[in-house]
């Protein structure tokens, strides 16, 4: 019997990584993962091979990825946190590309962001420079992806958006909110990893959806798919930040950070490119209104519990 290819997916239990890992099931490919959460398989996940990151122990992170031809690295950080960073985030994935080309993986499939850059002040966009340049000199064949926003039934800004407006009576907006977003549907982020990952090409992709929304019309549209239309008023980068906080306090969550505002309102999540996306957002939300916004998704919440699946906490 032929054996099946082995390919490596990090973070197959959380919210790309499970896309990714599913196509490839699909696809009859045997997948590992590399995971902080090996208790929250989902059913569709049973077959998939566990480990540990092990970012410590670099020998052992070599083993977990021996025998694969493909490396699917989705691993990364939203914000500083105690005991997660930005700069940890980093050097995890610096030792993880390391282990990769000592391992002998053929190619990687880096989710990366849109416009990074080494000199932004922007610590998150600053980061993800770094591994595409590290990535880029490494020596094994690439495929890098640059989303803006990514969608999706356990995503966390769209969905957070559409429960604040089932629950406020206006919705403050940073500025003018003309700055623009192009959210691209994760399973649609996942096809287009997946076909990378069979090619030899190094190439860099913005990987962005099919839809150009400023933040004001995203907002408008979630409010009025979902049967809740709010007006909206212009606040402060600085007030909006301190309600944030605010409400991170009845949340217990990180709700918005400095460095994301400032990504947002510097027009960082918008390209110039085609689409690499079909799926439209105001279409999904339109399919999803019933239940978009029914709970908040909570990240500090997926980290505390790492048993129990996204949509459950």
């Amino acid at each position: 019997m032929q054996q099946r290819e082995i390919q490596v997916v990090t973070g197959a239990f959380g919210f790309i990584g499970r896309y990714v890992a599913r196509r490839l099931l699909a696809a009859g490919v045997a997948v590992r993962t590399l995971t902080n959460s090996p208790k929250r398989a989902p059913p569709s996940c049973d077959a998939v091979e566990v480990h540990g990151y092990s970012f410590d122990d670099p020998p052992r992170l070599v083993a977990a990825l021996r025998g694969a031809r493909v490396l699917y690295n989705t691993y990364w950080v939203r914000f500083n946190y105690r005991a997660f960073r930005h700069a940890d985030a980093v050097a995890n994935t610096l030792t993880l590309f390391e282990a990769a080309r000592v391992a002998g993986v053929e190619r990687v499939v880096h989710i990366s962001i849109t416009n990074p850059s080494e000199d932004s002040p922007l610590e998150y966009f600053r980061g993800k420079a770094r591994l595409e340049h590290t990535l880029r000199e490494s020596g094994l064949s690439y495929a890098i992806l640059r989303p803006a926003v990514v969608f999706g039934r356990e995503d966390i800004l769209i969905n957070n958006i559409a429960w604040m407006l089932r629950r406020v009576p206006v919705f403050g907006v940073f500025g003018d909110g003309a700055y623009r977003l192009q959210p691209i549907y994760a399973d649609d982020l996942a096809a287009l990893a997946v076909a990378r990952g069979q090619q030899r090409e190094d190439c860099v992709i913005d990987a962005v959806g099919p839809e150009t929304l400023t933040y004001r019309e995203l907002v408008g549209e979630i409010g009025r798919r979902i049967g809740c239309p709010r007006p909206m008023v212009p606040v402060s980068p600085r007030v909006g930040l301190w309600i944030a906080r605010l409400l991170g306090l009845v949340v217990r969550d990180v709700v918005l950070t400095r460095d994301e505002i400032e990504g947002l309102m510097a027009d960082l999540l918008c390209t110039g490119s085609s689409p690499a996306g079909t799926t439209r957002l105001t279409e999904w939300v339109s399919q999803n209104a019933a239940t978009i916004g029914r709970r908040y998704a909570s990240e500090l919440a997926r980290r505390r519990d790492r048993r129990r699946g996204y949509q459950e906490l």
